[in-house]
This record gives structure tokens, C-alpha cells and sequence, in this order.
């Protein structure tokens, strides 16, 4: 076969370049973005420093630029494609008896290949340095909130989970989470006894799940019959086990391809919502026909012989057949955590109609 012969090495050499350089070019601009967003929020510490900072943008690179594979993969496919089409060296191919299916063969095995390696290596990767890198921003936060006299532990917090024992109820409210849901930072407790009278409020700093309990650090307590207490330390009861708080408190983003099947069936035997683990476990097994479903986006709009003119609107065509396919899939992923598509549909629907219409596309240009 042709895909895997001299020519399609050739032609694979070529895709793969172009993805790398767009690749890395996404890389260096999302550094770039990033470093100096860092450096606005937490920069006015004393004692940071551009190593410290870059360090984190270095940790917090990966995660973006995983998201970013797909419209890379897009734009380098373009390119290669336009750069051998305006050589004419499609033309000779397509003189010499080969079609189009054969030559873009070897950029979608490629293509195939790459995502298996974004999804089985790269993506384990990123997960552990971006839950090292959330670990060290909230910390570099908390610093910097301390020297300015904020008090973060009274901001609002979008981080809401109720849990019960047999002598009350709680609602925990924390800020930020870190180290998979078993840090928290910017606590509040609101504790209920067990016919739904309010009892009290507790205020922290941070806390640590520990066998039994939360670990609260510099900790206040309220009542509407005591007076306010402060506690360097401060034990809370709690029934959540370490599975539990993992899929109530942690981002799906932050576990990685190998970790998400055993998180999946945990959190159901905990009795909570897996939608978002099981939508993301599709989203990973779906990436290799998404990159692949990218190249015959960009073969679709690529292949037009320069002379014919209208590059540019095909172009143009193409990075909002890309566009469209991300908002797409953005909308399936909510419809999917929300209930009203099976995780499986929501992961895989956008990615298996496009993969259909660039086929169809491609069919209807070359065959007819």
C-alpha cells in the first residue's frame, strides 16, 4: 500500500513537520501568555522570582497544550497539504494513478498514531504536572493573599459537597481544591444536627482529609449560643473516604488516561455522579479519530491546485470547520455532564459526524 510505501514515508514526513511546528509554535505562544499572566497575579510576592514563575508556566504548559493538539494537527495538515499541492507535487501523484485516499493515507495513520501516544503517554504526563502545578499556585495565592490582607477564607467559593454522619449533616464550601480533592483551601463549614437546625459555622485557612476527619488549619468557629472560637488546628468529623472527596472535589481533567476507569467505578460505588469522569475517559479514547478526523478536514479544503484560485476562502473554511467541531464537541460534553446524553454519545458524537462529513466531503471531490 502506498500509505506505508517510499511515497507515503514522504508524505507522512511532511505532515508531521508541519504538525511539530505548529505544535510548538501553539506551545511558545500559550508560554509566553501564560508567563506573564502569572506574573500579574502573583508577581508582587517579595519573594517570587521569573525562575519560580516560569517553573509553574513550565508545570502548567502540558495541560494547555493538550487541548491544543487537535487544532494543531488542523493547522500543520493545512499547511503541509497546501505546500505540496502548490509544488505541484499532488498533481504527479495524482498523474502517476495515485488518488487522494492513498497519499493523505500515511498523515491519517500518523495522525492515529500521535493520538494514541497523546492519549496513553503524553496525557498521563500532563495530569501530574498539573496537579503539581495546582498544588503550588494555591500556595503562591495564599501568600500573596496573606500579604495584601485579603482574607480568603471569606471569599465565595465554587466548591460545594454535603456529607452526613450519624450525629449531623455539613455543607463544605472551599475555594480551591488540590492533591486529587484532599486539600482545600478557603474552608467554610456550615454543620447541621440532624433535623436540619443550623449549629454552627466553621471558617479555615486550609484542610487535610485524614482517616476520619478534616484537618482544619487556623480555624474559627461560630455559633448562635457560643462565642467565636480560633484553633491553630481543628479535628471535624467526616464520613468521606479519599474515593469520595476524589469525585466531589477533584477535576476530571486533573486524572489521567490510566487513572479515570478505576476513579469511574469508585465514585459509583460511592453513590455519586461519574458523568464527568466517564465523558472525559471517552473524550481520551476518542482523541486518536479526532486528530485523524483533522487531517480530513484539512485534506478536504487543501487539495484545490493552486491555479484554480480560492485557497484562502478554503482555508478560511477549513479553521472554521475546526472551530465549529470544538464548539461542538464543548456542547456535547455539558449536554452529556448535565444527563441528557449518555457519556458515550457525548464523546464520541462530534467526533464520529465530522470523521462522516469530511469523508463525504472528500468522497464527493475526488470520486464524484
Amino acid at each position: 500500500m502506498v500509505a506505508f510505501g517510499m511515497l507515503g514515508r514522504y508524505f507522512g514526513r511532511r505532515f508531521i513537520t508541519a504538525v511539530a511546528v505548529a505544535f510548538l509554535t501553539c506551545v511558545a505562544l500559550i508560554a509566553v501568555v501564560d508567563f506573564f499572566e502569572l506574573t500579574r497575579r502573583v508577581g508582587d510576592r517579595p519573594d517570587s522570582s521569573a525562575a519560580e514563575i516560569g517553573y509553574l508556566v513550565l508545570l502548567r504548559l502540558p495541560s494547555f497544550t493538550e487541548q491544543m493538539l487537535p487544532f494543531a494537527t488542523l493547522i500543520g495538515a493545512m499547511s503541509a497539504f497546501l505546500a505540496l499541492s502548490r509544488r505541484l507535487e499532488f498533481v504527479v501523484a495524482r498523474a502517476s494513478g495515485i488518488s487522494a485516499w492513498q497519499f493523505i493515507g500515511s498523515a491519517i495513520v500518523t495522525a492515529l498514531l500521535i493520538g494514541i501516544l497523546a492519549t496513553t503517554v503524553y496525557n498521563p504526563i500532563s495530569a501530574a504536572m498539573k496537579e503539581n502545578a495546582d498544588r503550588i499556585e494555591t500556595e503562591l495565592l495564599a501568600a500573596r493573599a496573606a500579604a495584601i490582607g485579603w482574607n480568603q477564607e471569606k471569599a465565595p467559593g465554587n466548591i460545594w459537597v454535603r456529607q452526613r454522619s450519624e450525629t449531623n449533616q455539613a455543607i463544605i464550601n472551599a475555594k480551591t481544591s488540590s492533591n486529587q480533592g484532599r486539600t482545600l483551601t478557603g474552608v467554610r463549614i456550615f454543620v447541621f444536627d440532624m433535623k436540619g437546625e443550623f449549629v454552627e459555622r466553621i471558617e479555615a485557612k486550609s484542610a487535610d482529609l485524614q482517616p476520619g476527619a478534616w484537618r482544619l488549619t487556623d480555624a474559627s468557629v461560630f455559633s448562635p449560643v457560643n462565642s467565636p472560637k480560633t484553633m491553630a488546628t481543628h479535628l471535624f468529623e467526616t464520613s468521606l473516604t479519599p474515593d469520595q472527596v476524589r469525585g466531589s472535589f477533584s477535576n476530571a481533567a486533573a486524572l489521567s488516561f490510566w487513572e479515570l476507569p478505576a476513579a469511574i467505578e469508585l465514585v459509583r460505588a460511592a453513590g455519586l455522579s461519574a458523568a464527568r469522569y466517564e465523558i472525559q475517559y471517552q473524550l481520551l479514547l476518542a482523541r486518536p479519530l479526532l486528530l485523524a478526523t483533522m487531517v480530513l478536514i484539512a485534506a478536504a479544503v487543501s487539495l484545490r491546485v493552486f491555479r484554480l484560485g480560492g485557497v484562502g476562502k478554503m482555508v478560511t473554511i477549513g479553521v472554521m470547520s475546526g472551530f465549529m467541531l470544538y464548539v461542538g464537541a464543548q456542547l456535547s460534553e455539558q449536554l452529556g455532564e448535565g444527563g441528557f446524553l449518555h457519556p458515550v454519545v457525548a464523546g464520541w458524537l462530534p467526533v464520529v459526524c465530522a470523521a462522516m462529513i469530511g469523508c463525504s466531503v472528500l468522497l464527493h471531490q475526488e470520486d464524484g
